[in-house]
């Protein structure tokens, strides 16, 4: 018999499969459902940390600081819908969710700078979520910040938010950091059990008719994979951390990459946005086929197994990949 099971910020998970931050669990039934499709946590919708000072009117300096050229600042929020949502209702729909499920639920906030805010942290704890994952989204469109600056206020922003909760914390990173590795062991350092791995930023784009910007959405596909993959498998062995790999889990084969580069959930959104949570059954019924026919006996058994530090060619994670790649490029005749 093959073993789905996995362990996650110290949650005991039936299998890999988590639905990661989406509308998905706006609605409780849907939660529900994703729970009986065989989904083994969920990740709440975030809460941002706009969101919550718009409300309570407390502008720190960080934010305040040049508010109109930060990505998320207050004069672009939206008026209403999904993430219009008010924080104490966000608490509400934390609550209504642990009342409804037996999985486990994960808080989200979203957020760059440390204040009053972080609070909410502890209200979401309070609310009976069994975790909770701080994303760090930031863009900085400010010449005169320097990275460093930047790193530091997220590590900080980290602490923080750690020192106020006794529920595990994961913190889901960006892809654009010059020395991930560094910054990955001082969030870490800073309280995280758990690491995240990617966030997606979602790009605008132009309409050349109207001249304006356009905020699309655009779902992830299978190739998004080899980002985190790639990251985590790096990492693993190398910063002590529970990996959650996320962006471009669509089938049991991404499932199965992400448990061997070392993660110990695969996160999607995507995939259930685009197709519903009758993927789930089907996914999980391909992974252990598959375990099967190739006699591992758990998923823990294959965690980390194909890591940089236990591959035989460890170099293929860096500059040789890419110089393969560019090599295996053949002219058309």
């Amino acid at each position: 018999m093959t073993i789905l099971s996995t362990t996650y910020l110290g949650l005991n998970l039936k299998n890999p499969l988590v639905a990661s931050a989406s509308p998905l669990s706006k609605k409780i039934d849907k939660a529900k459902r994703l729970e009986e499709a065989g989904i083994s946590a969920i990740v709440m919708y975030s809460l941002f940390e706009e969101q919550i000072i718009h409300e309570s009117l407390e502008l720190d300096h960080f934010l305040s600081r040049g508010a109109d050229s930060f990505a998320e600042a207050l004069t672009y929020l939206p008026d209403g819908g999904m993430y219009g949502v008010s924080p104490e209702k966000y608490l509400n729909q934390v609550a209504g969710l642990k009342k409804t499920v037996k999985i486990p639920v994960i808080g989200s906030l979203n957020g760059v700078s440390k204040g009053g805010w972080t609070g909410y942290a502890k209200k979401v704890e309070e609310a009976g979520a069994d975790a909770l994952e701080l994303n760090l989204y930031f863009l900085s469109t400010d010449p005169n910040m320097t990275a460093a600056e930047i790193e530091d206020a997220q590590v900080e922003l980290v602490a923080e938010v750690k020192s106020t909760i006794k529920i595990p914390l994961a913190v889901k990173l960006s892809p654009f950091v010059t020395s991930l590795p560094n910054f990955a062991k001082r969030i870490v350092d800073a309280g995280a059990n758990g690491l995240v791995l990617f966030n997606r930023f979602y790009q605008p784009d132009f309409d050349l008719d109207e001249l304006d910007i356009i905020h699309s959405l655009d779902l992830s596909t299978s190739a998004d994979l080899r980002l985190p993959l790639r990251w985590i498998s790096i990492l693993y062995g190398k910063v002590n951390a529970d990996y959650a790999l996320t962006s471009g889990v669509h089938t049991a084969n991404d499932v199965i990459k992400s448990m061997m580069a070392g993660a110990k959930v695969a996160m999607m959104a995507s995939n259930l946005l685009h197709k519903g949570e009758t993927v789930i059954p089907a996914m999980l019924n391909d992974l252990q086929t598959w375990m099967k026919e190739r006699e591992y006996e758990s998923v823990r058994q294959m965690q980390g197994s194909m890591s940089q530090k236990n591959v035989k060619e460890p170099a293929a994670f860096e500059r040789a990949n890419y110089m393969k790649v560019l090599g295996s490029w053949r002219d058309l005749p």
